[in-house]
């Protein structure tokens, strides 16, 4: 779970606008830390399969995002692939 700050800090980074809490770029840069940090997790604990079943809902939860995100501007959907460092 991210703390506050760290989800501010996020939504700072991401949004689109000055009000801007739940566009399709923050959503994703949101899953991606909390995919970071549960992978972490994960190392440290590798018989952890509740957790591990969580990471896998995140990925597809964020591909789903992704992939709407690229059927609906292409420029917003490479702009965010290139900041979060994904590999498409």
């Amino acid at each position: 779970m991210l703390s506050t700050k760290t989800k501010q800090k996020v939504i700072e980074k991401f949004k689109l606008d000055e009000r801007d809490t739940g566009s399709s770029e923050v959503q994703i840069a949101l899953l991606t830390e909390e995919m970071k940090s549960l992978t972490q997790h994960l190392k440290t604990n590798p018989k952890d399969t509740h957790s591990r079943r969580g990471l896998l809902r995140m990925v597809a939860k964020r591909k789903s995002l992704l992939n709407y995100l690229k059927k609906e501007d292409e420029k917003r959907y490479s702009d965010i692939a290139k900041k979060i460092g994904l590999k498409s």
